[in-house]
């Protein structure tokens, strides 16, 4: 019974692949008696399956979320060069010390996402940046993916690259102090999304995910899917029901631990260039629809991406999304909502660096808020209102 129930669940997951996920593979010969098939339960991760799932307990604490700083070089560069500062180790080095030396940051922020270079440098006065994390006891993570490049056989879609090596790559970062990690591939609406975009970015997921849990690192899962377009809502939902149910397939053919995972999913939206802009409420319900339809319990924590959405709109739609139970912690993962103000506050300038501090405190007081669901945007800046959605955006 329970293998006949999974297959209807995933129905459309299957026909999504042409079939071949959970049906028999053609000219295949097994044809074994149901009753003397036998089931065998691999649980994955080894040795680190209690700390792994302590970690993510840890991450998706009540009235925390997470900071994501783990922006590429290259991102970084055009983020400075918006405040008029040039693409250097030190500049970069200097604001991501401003955000991590936050005092009181730990108040709000359970977990921040490093980039490589960040996770083993250190402040200006010799202190590690993963040792201030932990005396704020926040969790150190690390941005592990290799980027996105062109999907051949595709409709102009991507894939995500960084499977090779990542095993030795994560050992060294558990090393280091990180205890989390992140992936990022991305589903285009505007493109298809075609079976084969979905598949790569499904499987590439759940590699990296059992890579990351076999090192011990909780995997974040992320495929995002990008506000570019001008389809409905229902449409989002349509492809992230498709997408996560390929996912989570995926994640159990790799044995992947549920309960020592954390999602990063997009919150269900019209696309960013349609005529119709949705509702706070409208937003929570059918993303709340989808995660329920797709996400098992056993997952602790949804960490939200912004994805382009402003500050206020990101905590907003969080907020919305708390005001009865949920089944996981569902708080935030966020970049530019969080760091939008804070950058454009501090300017580059030493003298700047408090008032940027408080900014940041004002954002992740204002999303731990939303995460209780307590949040009102009462007094919100102007600044804090202005959307960032850039078309065809990469980080």
């Amino acid at each position: 019974m329970a293998s006949s129930s999974l297959v209807k669940l995933n129905a459309s997951s299957s026909s999504w692949i042409g079939q071949q996920s959970f049906n028999q593979r053609p000219g295949s010969s097994c044809r074994l008696p149901v009753s003397n098939r036998r089931v065998s339960v691999v649980r994955a991760a080894g040795s680190y399956t209690d700390e792994l799932i302590k970690t993510a307990k840890t991450i998706a604490s009540p009235g925390r979320g997470i900071l994501a700083i783990d922006e590429s070089n290259a991102t970084a560069g055009k983020r400075l060069a918006s405040i008029g500062l040039d693409n250097t180790e030190a500049n970069r080095q200097a604001y991501r010390q401003l955000l991590l030396t936050t005092p009181g940051l730990g108040d709000y922020i359970s977990g921040s996402i490093l980039f490589e270079e960040t996770l083993f440098q250190s402040t200006t006065d010799g202190k590690k940046f993963v040792d201030v994390l932990r005396d704020q006891k926040i969790v150190p993570g690390i941005k592990v993916d290799k980027g996105l490049v062109p999907l051949p056989g595709s409709n102009n879609e991507s894939w995500c690259q960084g499977l090779d090596g990542l095993a030795s790559r994560s050992a060294e970062y558990y090393k280091q102090g990180a205890r989390f990690a992140k992936w990022r591939t991305v589903v285009s609406i505007p493109c298809g999304p075609s079976a084969l975009a979905v598949k790569e970015a499904a499987w590439g997921l759940a590699r990296y995910a059992a890579i990351s849990q076999d090192n011990g690192l909780v995997p974040i899962v992320e495929p995002e899917i990008l506000l570019d377009g001008d389809h409905p809502i229902e449409r989002t939902l349509e492809v992230a029901e498709r997408v996560w149910a390929e996912v989570f397939y995926y994640l159990a053919e790799n044995n992947v631990v549920f309960e020592g995972i954390l999602l990063k999913p997009s919150m269900v939206t019209p696309g960013a260039e349609h005529k119709e802009k949705a509702t706070p409420d409208t937003i929570a319900k059918y993303t709340l629809t989808m995660l329920k339809r797709r996400v098992p319990p056993a997952v602790p924590g949804i960490m939200f991406l912004s994805g382009g959405q402003s500050e206020v709109e990101a905590t907003l739609n969080l907020h919305a999304m708390n005001q009865s139970p949920n089944p996981w912690h569902v708080s935030f993962s966020y970049a530019r909502a969080l760091q939008n103000t804070v950058l454009k506050t501090w300017q580059g300038r030493p003298e700047n660096v408090d008032a940027a501090q408080r900014a940041l405190l004002i954002r992740a007081k204002a999303n731990s808020l939303a995460q209780l669901g307590k949040y009102s945007a009462e007094g919100e800046n102007e600044e804090a209102k202005k959307g960032m959605f850039v078309k065809g955006y990469t980080y």
